[in-house]
């Protein structure tokens, strides 16, 4: 990894030589710090030596596919965002990646250009620098910097995606969110237009959230979208 670079450190994964080196040389020009790995073995020894600020990662490596490696990254802590590469191009795929800890999707072939609006988008998104660490809505509280979710005072787990998703709800409490604005906020792009990983997303949080609470928090309006209610009264 290049220490002496001032731009967010970027651990490309992929098993194809030329690949790699594309992607490298087109995000050092972007003003990344990059470094390049060809399996799942050598991913996890790069984040141990020293944690990028986001992970290329492809599906499809020698010794264990991209989701495994997510897996045991997340399960070690590791909280940096991920976008997965991969030649595939279906609903199923793109849910399993964002269940695993996944943070973005793309498919092969890509255009650098979207490749590098994608890396951008899912930083911004990941540095909240402007806001409060601590956020509270009825029984919830969620710590940004730690990454925490109290209800009703008891802990819950939640996927990188689940907490991005609860974290706008709390942002928005008492207001309508239609799938669209959810999708545009939570995963910064239309999904192709596949608003079913929402409902999905939501159904999730609804299971971890109700058995505390005693009551559904998040509201399903019809029509227009979903609503997170300050209270369970």
């Amino acid at each position: 990894m290049n220490t002496q670079h001032k731009g967010p450190r970027i651990l490309i994964v992929d098993d194809e030589p030329s690949i790699r080196e594309l992607l490298s040389t087109s995000l050092r020009f972007a003003g990344f710090g990059v470094r390049a790995v060809g399996n799942g073995a050598q991913t996890i020894s790069a984040v141990l030596e020293e944690e990028p600020d986001l992970i290329i990662l492809d599906v499809m490596l020698p010794d264990m596919n991209g989701f495994s490696v997510t897996k045991r990254l997340r399960s070690h802590g590791f909280t940096a965002p991920i976008l997965f590469l991969t030649a595939k191009d279906d609903t199923e795929d793109k849910v399993m990646g964002l269940t695993v800890g996944g943070d973005d999707y793309v498919t092969k072939p890509f255009s650098l250009d979207e490749i590098i609006a994608r890396i951008k988008a899912i930083l911004r998104r990941t540095i909240q620098e402007d806001e409060e660490a601590v956020l509270e809505t009825g029984p919830i509280v969620l710590d940004q910097d730690t990454h925490e979710v109290r209800v009703a005072g008891s802990p819950i787990e939640l996927s990188p995606t689940e907490f991005k998703l609860l974290r706008y709800l709390m942002q928005n409490a008492n207001r309508v969110l239609s799938k669209a604005q959810i999708l545009d906020h939570v995963w910064e792009y239309d999904f192709n237009g596949d608003a079913g990983i929402v409902e999905s997303y939501i159904s999730y949080l609804r299971r971890k959230l109700d058995p505390l609470t005693g009551e559904s928090l998040i509201q399903t309006k019809r029509g227009f979208g979903y609503m997170l209610k300050t209270d369970a009264k």
